[in-house]
């Protein structure tokens, strides 16, 4: 049962494209362009999940996502570095027909680096075949959100730590550098222990071959239910990126989106 509605899309636009700078894997801070595209909603609906209010319920034609993004490069400016967001699984081909992905990458082809984000089931073949065409680098994003043993399995992520590991492994085999998004202060975490697993998340993510991590304060929405939810303070925030940045094993991030 929706709590709210979802918010009203074009199909024929990007709900979003925009430019961010972003500390590189070389260590300069270069311009990303971002483009957020719009398509057919996740089906994993996550229980800390709010993206799906920028999603539609039916799959877009051949073409229109494509389209999406050649529109949307046409407002944005030069930059070494692109990401392109669905919402999901840029695998998903609910979401995004396969077609789509393959003419999206004749589009990009100037760029040095393309982020894309998706599921760790969803890493196969396609995958594969997408970086192979690709002329930049590919970066993929995955929610990693926890290592809890006593959260992961109650957010409704379909997900188990071995499915994150699998996916990473294969995806560096074939050369492609993967990220991984890390939630702070998940469902049923306490502040305390919020940033405990947050950094035992970073130290997790790093073993693996992880080359970058995000720390994501996570924000209250009704799909989660939970009344009492208190976010993560900014304090802690800082802490936790700290602790990873410590490590000197990659990049990592706090993810200051909406806040306070």
């Amino acid at each position: 049962m929706r709590l709210t509605v979802k918010n009203k899309l074009d199909v024929k636009k990007a709900y979003g494209a925009f430019s961010e700078p972003e500390l590189t894997r070389s260590g300069t801070i270069d311009d990303h362009n971002i483009i957020l595209t719009t398509n057919k909603e996740c089906p994993f609906k996550c229980v800390m999940c709010d993206l799906w209010q920028n999603t539609l319920d039916y799959t877009v034609d051949i073409g229109a996502v494509a389209k999406q993004v050649r529109d949307a490069l046409d407002t944005l400016p030069k930059a070494k570095h692109i990401k392109l967001y669905n919402a999901g699984s840029f695998f998903d081909r609910q979401s995004i027909p396969k077609q789509d992905t393959f003419d999206i990458a004749d589009e990009i082809q100037e760029y040095e680096t393309v982020i894309v984000e998706a599921h760790p089931k969803l890493i196969s073949a396609g995958c594969f075949q997408f970086a192979e065409y690709l002329a930049p680098q590919l970066d993929v994003a995955m929610g990693l959100e926890t290592v809890d043993p006593e959260v992961l399995p109650r957010l409704n992520k379909n997900m188990t730590l071995d499915d994150f590991e699998r996916a990473t492994t294969e995806m560096l085999e074939h050369g492609i550098f993967v990220r991984a998004f890390i939630l702070l202060r998940a469902p049923w975490q306490s502040e305390e222990s919020g940033k405990h697993w947050a950094k035992e998340s970073i130290d997790f993510a790093h073993s693996i071959g992880v080359e970058c991590c995000t720390v994501i304060p996570l924000r209250p929405n009704p799909r989660m239910g939970l009344t009492d939810f208190e976010p993560s303070t900014p304090e802690s925030l800082e802490e936790v990126v700290n602790y990873g940045l410590s490590k000197n094993k990659g990049r990592v991030f706090g993810d200051t989106w909406d806040a306070k």
